[in-house]
Protein backbone atom coordinates (compact mmCIF):
# COMPACT_ATOMS: atom_id res chain seq x y z
CA UNK A 1 0.00 0.00 0.00
CA UNK A 2 1.03 3.43 -0.50
CA UNK A 3 1.77 5.69 2.89
CA UNK A 4 3.11 9.15 3.02
CA UNK A 5 5.83 9.63 5.48
CA UNK A 6 7.53 12.42 6.72
CA UNK A 7 11.38 11.76 6.78
CA UNK A 8 12.89 14.48 8.79
CA UNK A 9 11.45 17.68 10.37
CA UNK A 10 11.34 20.78 7.93
CA UNK A 11 9.38 21.87 5.14
CA UNK A 12 6.83 20.00 2.79
CA UNK A 13 9.64 18.46 0.51
CA UNK A 14 10.15 16.05 3.77
CA UNK A 15 6.58 14.20 2.59
CA UNK A 16 7.53 11.23 0.65
CA UNK A 17 5.76 8.54 -0.70
CA UNK A 18 6.75 4.84 0.41
CA UNK A 19 5.21 1.61 -0.40
CA UNK A 20 4.54 -0.88 2.42
CA UNK A 21 2.75 -4.50 2.48
CA UNK A 22 -1.07 -4.46 3.20
CA UNK A 23 -1.23 -4.54 6.99
CA UNK A 24 -3.93 -7.01 8.68
CA UNK A 25 -5.98 -6.49 11.94
CA UNK A 26 -5.04 -7.66 15.70
CA UNK A 27 -7.26 -8.49 18.36
CA UNK A 28 -9.77 -6.04 18.54
CA UNK A 29 -8.76 -4.22 15.76
CA UNK A 30 -10.03 -3.44 11.91
CA UNK A 31 -8.35 -2.56 8.70
CA UNK A 32 -10.09 0.36 6.96
CA UNK A 33 -9.75 1.05 3.25
CA UNK A 34 -9.38 4.64 3.23
CA UNK A 35 -10.95 6.94 0.67
CA UNK A 36 -10.43 10.33 2.15
CA UNK A 37 -8.01 11.70 4.68
CA UNK A 38 -8.17 15.08 6.69
CA UNK A 39 -5.34 17.33 6.41
CA UNK A 40 -4.70 19.71 9.60
CA UNK A 41 -3.16 23.21 10.09
CA UNK A 42 -1.07 21.31 13.17
CA UNK A 43 0.07 18.59 10.99
CA UNK A 44 2.04 21.41 9.19
CA UNK A 45 3.05 22.66 12.36
CA UNK A 46 4.54 19.15 13.71
CA UNK A 47 5.96 18.51 10.35
CA UNK A 48 7.87 21.16 10.57
CA UNK A 49 9.00 20.11 14.06
CA UNK A 50 7.12 23.70 15.45
CA UNK A 51 5.41 20.97 17.98
CA UNK A 52 8.03 18.67 19.55
CA UNK A 53 7.32 19.55 22.99
CA UNK A 54 3.95 18.72 22.81
CA UNK A 55 3.48 15.66 20.36
CA UNK A 56 5.46 12.93 20.25
CA UNK A 57 5.77 12.36 16.53
CA UNK A 58 9.47 12.05 15.74
CA UNK A 59 10.55 11.15 11.72
CA UNK A 60 10.46 8.98 10.44
CA UNK A 61 6.19 8.98 10.79
CA UNK A 62 3.43 8.85 8.94
CA UNK A 63 1.76 12.39 9.32
CA UNK A 64 -2.20 12.71 10.32
CA UNK A 65 -4.81 11.48 12.75
CA UNK A 66 -7.81 10.76 11.16
CA UNK A 67 -9.36 8.36 8.27
CA UNK A 68 -12.53 8.05 6.38
CA UNK A 69 -13.34 4.64 4.50
CA UNK A 70 -14.93 1.26 4.52
CA UNK A 71 -14.02 -1.70 7.30
CA UNK A 72 -12.58 -4.22 4.93
CA UNK A 73 -11.18 -6.70 7.56
CA UNK A 74 -11.64 -7.30 11.50
CA UNK A 75 -9.90 -9.26 13.82
CA UNK A 76 -10.76 -11.49 16.54
CA UNK A 77 -13.11 -9.78 19.61
CA UNK A 78 -14.75 -7.42 16.68
CA UNK A 79 -17.91 -7.74 15.62
CA UNK A 80 -18.59 -8.71 12.51
CA UNK A 81 -21.20 -6.53 11.45
CA UNK A 82 -18.68 -4.14 11.23
CA UNK A 83 -17.83 -5.54 8.00
CA UNK A 84 -18.19 -3.33 4.80
CA UNK A 85 -19.55 -0.47 7.39
CA UNK A 86 -18.38 3.09 6.49
CA UNK A 87 -16.67 4.82 8.98
CA UNK A 88 -14.67 7.83 10.12
CA UNK A 89 -12.01 7.08 12.80
CA UNK A 90 -9.00 8.91 14.48
CA UNK A 91 -5.76 6.70 13.73
CA UNK A 92 -3.23 6.27 16.20
CA UNK A 93 -0.41 5.93 13.40
CA UNK A 94 -1.28 8.57 11.20
CA UNK A 95 -3.48 9.11 8.33
CA UNK A 96 -1.99 9.73 4.94
CA UNK A 97 -1.87 5.94 4.01
CA UNK A 98 -4.01 3.65 1.89
CA UNK A 99 -5.21 1.16 4.56
CA UNK A 100 -4.99 2.43 8.40
CA UNK A 101 -5.55 -0.38 11.57
CA UNK A 102 -7.62 1.10 13.85
CA UNK A 103 -9.05 -0.24 17.00
CA UNK A 104 -12.59 -1.01 16.66
CA UNK A 105 -13.35 1.26 19.91
CA UNK A 106 -12.33 4.05 17.57
CA UNK A 107 -14.82 3.54 14.57
CA UNK A 108 -17.63 5.95 14.39
CA UNK A 109 -20.24 4.62 11.81
CA UNK A 110 -21.19 7.07 8.81
CA UNK A 111 -25.08 7.82 8.34
CA UNK A 112 -27.05 7.33 5.49
CA UNK A 113 -26.78 10.45 3.03
CA UNK A 114 -23.18 11.24 4.44
CA UNK A 115 -20.64 11.04 2.11
CA UNK A 116 -17.28 9.55 3.24
CA UNK A 117 -15.40 13.28 1.95
CA UNK A 118 -18.31 15.33 4.02
CA UNK A 119 -17.35 12.40 6.77
CA UNK A 120 -13.60 13.02 6.53
CA UNK A 121 -14.28 17.06 6.67
CA UNK A 122 -16.13 16.42 9.78
CA UNK A 123 -13.96 14.04 12.02
CA UNK A 124 -11.94 16.85 13.80
CA UNK A 125 -13.98 20.49 13.00
CA UNK A 126 -16.93 19.18 13.46
CA UNK A 127 -16.42 17.80 16.80
CA UNK A 128 -14.36 20.91 17.44
CA UNK A 129 -16.91 23.28 16.58
CA UNK A 130 -19.72 21.50 18.39
CA UNK A 131 -17.86 21.18 21.50
CA UNK A 132 -17.22 25.22 21.11
CA UNK A 133 -20.69 25.39 20.50
CA UNK A 134 -21.51 23.74 23.83
CA UNK A 135 -19.02 25.26 25.86
CA UNK A 136 -20.03 29.02 24.44
CA UNK A 137 -23.69 28.52 24.41
CA UNK A 138 -24.16 31.50 21.00
CA UNK A 139 -27.56 32.84 21.73
CA UNK A 140 -30.51 34.09 19.81
CA UNK A 141 -29.82 37.82 18.75
CA UNK A 142 -26.63 37.94 19.68
CA UNK A 143 -23.54 39.27 18.19
CA UNK A 144 -21.12 36.69 17.29
CA UNK A 145 -17.22 37.59 16.00
CA UNK A 146 -15.73 34.19 14.39
CA UNK A 147 -12.25 35.09 13.51
CA UNK A 148 -10.89 32.23 10.80
CA UNK A 149 -14.06 32.31 9.72
CA UNK A 150 -13.03 31.03 6.08
CA UNK A 151 -11.48 27.96 7.48
CA UNK A 152 -12.72 24.13 7.77
CA UNK A 153 -13.60 24.85 11.42
CA UNK A 154 -14.74 28.91 11.05
CA UNK A 155 -17.33 27.62 8.59
CA UNK A 156 -18.87 25.43 10.95
CA UNK A 157 -19.02 27.45 13.53
CA UNK A 158 -20.40 30.13 11.50
CA UNK A 159 -23.29 27.83 10.38
CA UNK A 160 -24.08 26.79 13.95
CA UNK A 161 -24.26 30.84 15.24
CA UNK A 162 -26.35 30.88 12.78
CA UNK A 163 -28.38 28.08 13.46
CA UNK A 164 -28.76 29.48 17.13
CA UNK A 165 -30.22 32.88 16.31
CA UNK A 166 -26.98 34.49 16.41
CA UNK A 167 -25.55 37.57 14.87
CA UNK A 168 -22.82 36.18 13.02
CA UNK A 169 -19.74 38.67 12.00
CA UNK A 170 -17.04 36.69 10.06
CA UNK A 171 -13.54 37.94 10.03
CA UNK A 172 -10.72 36.62 7.25
CA UNK A 173 -8.79 37.67 4.70
CA UNK A 174 -9.30 38.46 0.97
CA UNK A 175 -12.76 38.79 -0.83
CA UNK A 176 -12.85 35.10 -2.04
CA UNK A 177 -12.59 34.07 1.70
CA UNK A 178 -15.19 36.67 2.77
CA UNK A 179 -17.58 35.66 0.07
CA UNK A 180 -17.71 32.21 1.44
CA UNK A 181 -18.28 33.36 4.68
CA UNK A 182 -21.25 35.18 3.58
CA UNK A 183 -22.95 32.29 1.69
CA UNK A 184 -22.61 30.54 5.02
CA UNK A 185 -24.46 32.59 7.59
CA UNK A 186 -22.77 35.44 8.42
CA UNK A 187 -24.86 38.73 7.99
CA UNK A 188 -21.69 40.88 8.50
CA UNK A 189 -17.86 40.30 6.91
CA UNK A 190 -14.60 41.78 8.06
CA UNK A 191 -10.80 41.84 6.49
CA UNK A 192 -8.49 41.27 8.81
CA UNK A 193 -6.06 42.39 6.31
CA UNK A 194 -7.37 46.40 7.19
CA UNK A 195 -5.76 48.01 9.86
CA UNK A 196 -9.15 49.17 11.72
CA UNK A 197 -10.68 45.27 11.27
CA UNK A 198 -11.32 45.13 15.33
CA UNK A 199 -13.06 48.83 15.52
CA UNK A 200 -14.94 48.09 12.53
CA UNK A 201 -16.30 44.99 13.88
CA UNK A 202 -17.44 47.66 17.07
CA UNK A 203 -18.91 49.70 15.09
CA UNK A 204 -21.60 46.74 13.59
CA UNK A 205 -22.62 45.93 16.72
CA UNK A 206 -23.61 49.56 17.74
CA UNK A 207 -20.20 50.11 19.64
CA UNK A 208 -20.91 47.84 22.42
CA UNK A 209 -18.38 44.54 20.39
CA UNK A 210 -19.63 41.10 20.37
CA UNK A 211 -20.93 39.45 23.43
CA UNK A 212 -19.32 36.23 21.71
CA UNK A 213 -15.83 35.69 20.24
CA UNK A 214 -14.91 32.57 18.92
CA UNK A 215 -10.77 33.12 18.16
CA UNK A 216 -9.77 30.42 15.81
CA UNK A 217 -6.35 32.26 14.70
CA UNK A 218 -4.49 33.93 18.03
CA UNK A 219 -1.64 36.35 17.87
CA UNK A 220 -2.01 39.85 17.04
CA UNK A 221 -5.92 38.97 15.31
CA UNK A 222 -6.42 37.22 18.62
CA UNK A 223 -5.36 40.25 20.87
CA UNK A 224 -7.79 42.44 18.77
CA UNK A 225 -10.48 40.60 18.78
CA UNK A 226 -10.37 40.12 22.48
CA UNK A 227 -10.08 44.24 23.35
CA UNK A 228 -13.51 44.64 21.13
CA UNK A 229 -15.06 41.73 22.76
CA UNK A 230 -17.76 43.41 24.96
CA UNK A 231 -17.89 43.86 28.84
CA UNK A 232 -19.25 40.90 30.53
CA UNK A 233 -19.13 38.65 27.43
CA UNK A 234 -17.26 35.51 26.36
CA UNK A 235 -13.91 34.58 24.53
CA UNK A 236 -12.58 31.48 23.51
CA UNK A 237 -9.19 31.46 22.38
CA UNK A 238 -8.98 27.88 20.81
CA UNK A 239 -6.93 28.49 17.31
CA UNK A 240 -2.78 29.37 17.50
CA UNK A 241 -1.96 29.72 13.75
CA UNK A 242 -1.59 33.50 14.02
CA UNK A 243 1.49 32.96 16.24
CA UNK A 244 0.12 31.03 19.79
CA UNK A 245 -2.90 31.33 21.54
CA UNK A 246 -4.39 34.97 21.95
CA UNK A 247 -2.36 36.89 24.99
CA UNK A 248 -5.39 37.94 26.99
CA UNK A 249 -4.44 39.22 30.39
CA UNK A 250 -6.33 37.43 33.27
CA UNK A 251 -6.65 40.30 35.10
CA UNK A 252 -8.14 42.43 31.59
CA UNK A 253 -10.56 39.78 31.72
CA UNK A 254 -11.55 39.55 35.24
CA UNK A 255 -11.61 43.55 34.96
CA UNK A 256 -14.22 43.73 32.39
CA UNK A 257 -16.01 40.59 33.61
CA UNK A 258 -15.19 38.30 30.41
CA UNK A 259 -14.95 34.80 30.31
CA UNK A 260 -11.95 33.55 28.76
CA UNK A 261 -12.33 30.10 27.50
CA UNK A 262 -9.14 28.03 26.57
CA UNK A 263 -8.10 25.00 24.42
CA UNK A 264 -8.21 22.59 27.09
CA UNK A 265 -12.16 23.24 25.73
CA UNK A 266 -11.60 21.38 22.81
CA UNK A 267 -9.26 18.68 24.20
CA UNK A 268 -11.88 15.53 24.64
CA UNK A 269 -11.33 12.60 25.80
CA UNK A 270 -12.23 9.33 23.58
CA UNK A 271 -16.09 8.68 24.95
CA UNK A 272 -17.02 12.60 24.34
CA UNK A 273 -14.46 12.65 20.97
CA UNK A 274 -16.72 9.64 19.74
CA UNK A 275 -20.39 11.51 20.86
CA UNK A 276 -19.52 14.79 19.57
CA UNK A 277 -18.41 13.46 16.27
CA UNK A 278 -21.52 11.12 16.21
CA UNK A 279 -23.56 13.81 16.03
CA UNK A 280 -21.47 16.46 14.08
CA UNK A 281 -22.01 13.71 11.63
CA UNK A 282 -26.08 13.47 12.36
CA UNK A 283 -26.07 16.95 12.22
CA UNK A 284 -24.67 16.86 8.90
CA UNK A 285 -27.36 14.25 7.65
CA UNK A 286 -29.85 16.60 8.88
CA UNK A 287 -28.70 19.46 6.69
CA UNK A 288 -28.36 21.61 9.82
CA UNK A 289 -24.47 21.97 9.12
CA UNK A 290 -22.41 21.05 5.60
CA UNK A 291 -18.55 21.06 5.54
CA UNK A 292 -16.72 23.94 2.65
CA UNK A 293 -14.05 21.28 0.87
CA UNK A 294 -12.24 24.11 -0.35
CA UNK A 295 -9.52 21.74 -2.22
CA UNK A 296 -8.59 17.94 -2.14
CA UNK A 297 -5.03 16.40 -3.25
CA UNK A 298 -4.06 12.86 -4.15
CA UNK A 299 -2.49 11.06 -1.37
CA UNK A 300 1.27 11.46 -3.20
CA UNK A 301 0.56 15.08 -3.35
CA UNK A 302 0.49 15.45 0.45
CA UNK A 303 3.46 17.65 0.08
CA UNK A 304 1.39 20.18 -2.07
CA UNK A 305 -1.75 20.21 0.68
CA UNK A 306 0.72 21.48 2.99
CA UNK A 307 2.34 23.87 0.39
CA UNK A 308 -1.56 25.53 0.07
CA UNK A 309 -2.23 25.01 3.80
CA UNK A 310 1.00 27.29 4.67
CA UNK A 311 0.14 29.69 1.93
CA UNK A 312 -3.08 30.94 4.14
CA UNK A 313 -4.88 30.78 0.64
CA UNK A 314 -6.85 27.90 1.24
CA UNK A 315 -10.88 28.50 1.82
CA UNK A 316 -12.68 25.22 3.47
CA UNK A 317 -11.17 22.26 4.77
CA UNK A 318 -8.33 20.69 2.56
CA UNK A 319 -8.72 16.51 2.23
CA UNK A 320 -6.16 13.68 0.84
CA UNK A 321 -7.79 11.33 -1.52
CA UNK A 322 -6.12 7.54 -1.48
Amino acid sequence: MQVIEAVAFGGPEVLEVRRFPAPAAGAGEVVIDVAVAPVLFLDTQIRAGLARDWFPARPPYVPGAGVAGTVSSAGTGVEPAWAGRRVVADTPAGGYLEQAVVPASRLVPVPDGVDLTDAAALLHDGRTALALVEATVPRAGEWVLVTGAAGGLGILLVQLAREAGARVIGAARGEKKLAVVTENGAVAVIDYSQPDWASHAARITGGTGPSLVLDGIGGDIGRAAFGVTADGGRFSAHGAPGGGFAPVSPGDAAKRGIEVLGIDRVQLVPAEAARLTSLALAEAASGRIKPVIGQAFSLDSAADAHRAIESRAVIGKTLLEA
